[in-house]
């Protein structure tokens, strides 16, 4: 079967527009509840980390749930057989020291293996240059596509990864809000990776696309050779999607809780990635070449008289 991106560039617009606008609803209600798009981590407002250690093995992550719900923790992560990570507000040492008692009244006799705080001015900061490196990053991308393609290519790729970036966000606003699930620096790092996987696949379908406008007669139509080039280069990228998921999927099934957001967030962005490269990309590109050839070109002054 032979996709004809040219025929049907309206509907993955449609679908990818959907899902963009429902993100940014999203996003606006946690900016509204939470004061921020998305409900972050203590990495970025700052607050304390208590790991303690049990013998011979950590209770039930359900029990522990329900004891450090009690005590208004929402950040767990379970760290091997033994140890348990929560995640809490800025604490004094009254504080701590009683939330510790409590812990270990609910779950049994445990051991401090550390203690943590991150104030809120270098949570800011975290969060801060976290977005810089997305800025830059995007930017250093379009530098490069503009150089090695043309400018038109580079424009429709950006575009390409706003949208997987945008849809990662717009899920992550939504299990915030519903499931209170909080992002931290990985999220961030998981964005670059995103980034990173998006563009090369983007830039195999317009490697090829550029070949084919090589090899193939330009008598052809443009949106035929886009159409060629995507079906030539569909099953490698789809492929390339599949092996990164069969390592990713078992790590948001069985990983630690933060590790478990992590794979999740490079699962949507990997399969937001492999959609946009494959039909937004190119749909865009065939967009914007039928808009520039349909501009009527203005006819050169002549002098008078002549």
């Amino acid at each position: 079967m032979k996709l004809e991106i040219s025929k049907t560039k309206n509907l993955y617009f449609a679908l990818s527009s959907a899902f963009i606008g429902i993100g940014i609803i999203a996003m606006i209600i946690s900016q509204i509840t939470l004061g921020a798009p998305l409900r972050l981590g203590l990495d970025f407002t700052g607050g304390t980390l208590v790991q303690l250690r049990f013998t011979p093995k950590a209770p039930d992550p359900t029990k522990v749930r329900q004891v450090v719900d009690k005590l208004g923790i929402t950040n767990i992560q379970q760290i091997g057989d033994q140890s348990i990570a929560l995640r809490t507000k800025t604490l004094t040492q009254a504080e701590r020291t009683k939330l510790i008692a409590d812990v270990k009244a609910g779950l049994g006799q445990a051991e401090i293996e550390r203690v943590e705080s991150v104030g809120p001015t270098l949570g800011q900061e975290l969060l801060t240059n976290g977005l810089l490196a997305i800025f830059i990053s995007l930017i250093g991308i379009l530098g490069y596509l503009a150089i090695r393609f043309q400018f038109d290519y580079a424009i429709c790729a950006a575009i390409a990864l706003i949208h997987d970036v945008l849809v990662t966000l717009g899920v992550f606003s939504i299990l915030g809000l519903v499931f209170k699930i909080e992002t931290d620096t990985l999220f961030v790092v998981a964005m670059l990776t995103i980034i990173g996987f998006s563009v090369q696949d983007t830039v195999v379908v317009y490697d090829r696309i550029r070949e084919n406008l090589k090899f193939i007669s330009r008598k052809r139509p443009f949106s035929e050779i886009v159409d060629d080039s995507v079906n030539q280069t569909m099953a490698r990228s789809i492929n390339t999607t599949v092996t990164a998921l069969l390592v990713l999927l078992p790590l948001c099934l069985f990983g630690g809780e933060n590790i478990r957001y992590f794979a999740l967030a490079l699962i949507l962005g990997f399969i937001s990635g492999t959609y946009s490269s494959i039909f937004n990309a190119s749909a865009l590109l065939i967009w914007w070449r039928e808009r520039q050839a349909a501009t009527p070109t203005k006819a050169p002054k002549t002098a008078k008289g002549t």
